[in-house]
């Protein structure tokens, strides 16, 4: 019999990008470069695992951003545009590297990846990727989670549970008409917990919410298991909390497995190697240069001068660490069994993007523990979450702490000097939501949709996104012209609402081009 459970839980979330008033948009790379690092990956290895019936559990929560673009025509068709021009520019590079048989080896190795990524997306997938993640769903092997709706940083709406409701009923409506039930468990946007949040989770009859290590540590009462076991709120749902060990062994800069010398290079692209009129028509137009995803060199060191890459050693280094860490967590599994007295369970949360894309064999690193763990070894099974809490008849009641993952722990990244601007906005856009929804509880027609849009815009304005970019000086500019696109487009509704002018054409096109949420109901924000 196994002695606990080991819990992987892969959070894949992107913000709503979509600009159908511009031909091309850098910012909808995003999407691009994650469907064909991470997402199409990810599937082909759980469609590998369910055809040879390999007995495994994985959870995976999908936010309703990310969904919305994955169900979008116009981004579907880009995509595989995109996506044909990386294979054209593979067979140049074939021909480009053909006297250098290194280089013109991984040049076929990103040819035969575009072909398969090609034949999974539009042929087996149709250009529609979740009806992959309807049939993982289906298949009792891997347990969908949601997210808050547009990723919103829900401690800082404790003011405004309003704010935080809405934020979580149209993750679940979402879910609802994408799966066709209801979800059991959801990702906290960068697991950000406040005490009480868990009655609204309760409200929309969520089971299990994840937090990062300190929120069960620093419990009242204090957790009789640590963050080997979940505990229940007093509302009734379950909060998992996440293990530093193995979240350390992929995180870490200087211990993580990604950071091996072996491993691909990820800031080594062709985009900015190679001539830029060689290279232009395969990159977004107008914007200078960019990653294509074809990268020839290896990590090497901490040195400029890179070597090339060798897929093979690559795949034997993905292996060991496979095997170290299967290892290090029988080890610990053990100590904890005789520890506790029950069977222990591992939370393993990641950012889903980190697998392929940041850490270009993070796919098969993540396979092979699955088959490692299902074939070499007997201390500890691959569970959901939702399982485990199937296995005791009680839990400890607890109230977990205010706390979120990032730097220090307790939001600030996001709530500081870069970013702070945007939440008297933010407040005043929720108080304006809320008028509107106690003064037209029973809106039809155009002010109906008038307010579901205003909804809309002030859900996108939220995003935790924004305020992460802001911080990290990444793509700032974009954040900050997105939040004061979504503040000036509400304001401007709220005065046509208001004043009983709304101007239809202008409205249309906002909601053509933010067109989420089919499900949204403004009546959330009723008091």
């Amino acid at each position: 019999m196994e002695k606990g459970y080991l819990a992987f839980i892969l959070h894949a979330h992107l913000p709503f990008v979509r600009h159908p008033e511009h031909d091309s948009f850098l910012e909808e790379s995003w999407l691009y470069e994650g469907i064909t690092e991470t997402y199409i990956p990810l599937i082909k290895m759980i469609d590998q695992l369910l055809d040879e019936k390999i007995d495994f559990a994985l959870t995976i929560s999908l936010s309703p951003t990310l969904i919305a673009m994955m169900e979008d025509e116009l981004l579907n068709n880009r995509y595989k545009k995109k996506l044909e021009g990386l294979l054209e520019l593979s067979y140049k590079e074939i021909e480009r590297t053909k006297h250098d048989p290194r280089l013109n080896n991984l040049a076929r190795m990103y040819n035969n990846i575009f072909k398969e990524s090609l034949y999974i997306y539009a042929d087996k997938y149709h250009c529609r990727l979740m009806e992959a993640f309807k049939k993982f769903d289906a298949s009792g092997k891997v347990e969908i989670m949601i997210c808050a709706g547009t990723h919103g940083f829900l401690p800082n709406m404790e003011m405004y549970p309003q704010a935080a409701r809405a934020q979580v009923k149209i993750a679940v409506d979402t879910y609802k008409r994408v799966f066709g039930h209801s979800p059991k468990g959801m990702w906290l946007p960068e697991c950000g917990y406040y005490p009480g949040l868990d009655n609204i989770l309760k409200e929309f009859a969520l089971r299990f919410f994840i937090v990062d290590t300190h929120a069960i540590l620093f419990a009242e009462p204090r957790p009789r298991f640590g963050v080997y076991n979940p505990y229940y709120c007093k509302s009734g749902v379950a909060a998992f909390g996440r293990d530093i060990e193995s979240s350390k062994a992929v995180w870490s800069a200087i211990e993580g497995y990604p950071g091996d010398f072996c491993y691909r290079e990820f800031y080594r692209d062709i985009g900015y190697d190679l001539e830029y009129e060689y290279i232009r028509p395969y990159i977004n137009c107008g914007h200078g240069r960019m990653n294509t995803g074809i990268k020839y060199h290896k990590i090497t060191g901490r040195t400029d001068n890179k070597e090339l890459y060798d897929p093979y050693l690559a795949k034997e280094t993905a292996a060991s660490h496979a095997g170290n860490f299967m290892f290090n967590r029988e080890k610990q599994i053990e100590y904890l069994y005789e520890k506790l007295g029950r069977k222990p369970i591992i939370i393993a949360p990641y950012d889903a993007e980190l697998y392929g894309h940041w850490w270009f064999e993070g796919i098969d690193w993540l396979n092979f523990v699955i088959r490692k763990v299902n074939f070499d070894q007997k201390v500890f099974k691959l569970i959901t979450p939702m399982e485990y809490l199937k296995l005791y008849d009680k839990f400890q009641v607890i109230s977990p702490s205010f706390s979120s993952w990032g730097w220090k722990g307790y939001s600030e990244v996001w709530l500081e000097g870069s970013n702070d601007w945007i939440y008297p906005h933010l407040h005043m856009m929720i108080e304006r939501m809320t008028e509107l929804a106690n003064q037209c509880p029973h809106a039809n027609g155009l002010l109906g949709e008038a307010l579901n849009h205003l909804a809309r815009e002030l859900l996108l304005a939220q995003s935790s996104d924004w305020p992460f970019m802001m911080k990290t000086n990444i793509f700032i500019e974009y954040a900050c012209q997105r939040v004061k696109d979504h503040i000036d487009c509400f304001n401007r509704l709220y005065e046509m609402v208001k004043n009983d002018s709304i101007d239809k054409n202008w409205l249309d096109r906002r909601r053509r081009q933010y067109n989420l949420f089919p499900e949204i109901d403004y009546r959330v924000y009723k008091a």
